[in-house]
């Protein structure tokens, strides 16, 4: 373990330690009208979600008050995205984790300024979802830069890579076909998060293990990879079945 490591995880430490005061302030308030849209995972609770958002709320109304335009937070989580790729590529995996995170970020804070700006429109939807998936893309192929030549672990990467591109392809035909479906464990939300959380720990984690530099990221790839191909699965059978049943087709 490098100081490097440790030191990213002192910023994680102290999000987590927000978590009770969190809990201390959502006592008896309405859930947040766009998490409660939004079903839960067994990774992503609604409370987990209702806590990152409240982590986020001071940015997100700086943002609205200096009404920067959706797109601009949209284009800086996908050029943070391609950050991380490099970093990725270049081995240094916690620095990679906090540019993931920050991605991520960029990703709530775009849609929710959005809304409650009044700036909702189907182009801004269309490049939200469309650029998170060029950003995801790179960032595995960082990762299989940065794997190689292991053949396993570039074949984990390219595994995560494509179940993340079913996961959201299934989603976006099943809703052209009129089923919309958004369930399943490894979603948008669960890959970014175990992703970047695998990056801060794995310096740590194969220090104390004795384990090589990567180790515990190639088992949260894997992981991510075959989560999201069986997701993918899950949502294809239940959209065929709502089909089958003589779903709307619009």
């Amino acid at each position: 373990m490098t100081l490097d490591d440790g030191a990213a995880l002192l910023p994680a430490a102290a999000l987590i330690l927000t978590m009770p005061v969190y809990g201390i302030a959502a006592r008896g308030r309405p859930r947040d009208a766009d998490l409660a849209r939004r079903p839960a995972t067994a990774l992503l609770g609604h409370w987990v979600r209702g806590w990152a958002v409240w982590v986020i709320a001071p940015i997100e109304r700086a943002l609205i008050a200096a009404r920067v335009a959706p797109a601009t937070i949209n284009a800086a989580g996908v050029i943070l995205g391609i950050a991380a790729a490099f970093a990725y590529a270049r081995g240094v995996y916690a620095p990679a984790g906090w540019l993931l995170l920050l991605a991520g970020g960029a990703d709530v804070l775009d849609g929710r300024v959005a809304r409650a700006a009044g700036r909702v429109t189907d182009a801004g939807a269309f490049l939200d979802s469309t650029l998170d998936r060029f950003a995801e893309t790179f960032v595995y192929a960082g990762i299989a830069v940065g794997f190689a030549p292991s053949r396993p672990a570039v074949l984990a990467a390219v595994a995560a890579l494509g179940g993340s591109l079913l996961v959201s392809y299934a989603r976006a035909r099943g809703e052209g076909l009129g089923v919309h479906f958004k369930g399943g464990l490894m979603q948008r939300a669960e890959r970014v998060v175990v992703l970047a959380v695998a990056s801060l720990l794995d310096g740590v984690v194969a220090a104390a293990a004795g384990w090589p530099a990567g180790r515990v990221l190639m088992a949260a790839v894997a992981l991510i990879g075959a989560a999201s191909l069986a997701t993918a699965a899950y949502r294809t059978l239940t959209i065929a079945r709502a089909l089958g049943r003589g779903a709307p087709r619009r």
